[in-house]
């Protein structure tokens, strides 16, 4: 069993600052490819960022200058560094990861997701 949990939404003004987390647990061989999305209300989820296990990173163009995706692979967590917030960065938050763990001793390679966590930017 694979476990992402997010942590750090919340409610805050709008030019401010939050860190997400989102922490990987279960049975893991190896963590590849980690990233965040976001799903506002009413749109499709879209993509942030994301940051390979080298540490190479790629993001969203609109999202390049706010924020920072970064990990620490000794703790299976990933981090989401959102500054200069704005009310339309309102929505839920979801990261992901591409986890291979061996069962039987075959490896596979799944993706997933965590719950979500609420950013609202809101004066």
């Amino acid at each position: 069993q694979v476990q992402l949990v997010e942590s750090g939404g919340g409610l805050v003004q709008p030019g401010g600052s939050l860190r997400l987390s989102c922490a990987a647990s279960g049975s893991i061989f190896r963590i590849n490819a980690m990233g965040w999305y976001r799903q506002a209300p009413g749109k499709q989820r879209e993509f942030i960022a994301s940051s390979t296990s080298g540490g190479s990173t790629n993001y969203a163009d609109s999202e390049r200058v706010r924020f920072t995706i970064s990990r620490d692979n000794a703790k299976n967590t990933v981090y989401l560094q959102m500054n200069v917030l704005k009310p339309e960065d309102t929505a839920v938050y979801y990261c992901n990861a591409d986890i291979t763990y061996n069962r039987g001793g075959i490896y596979y390679t799944n993706r997933y997701w965590g719950q979500g966590t609420q950013v609202t930017v809101s004066s």
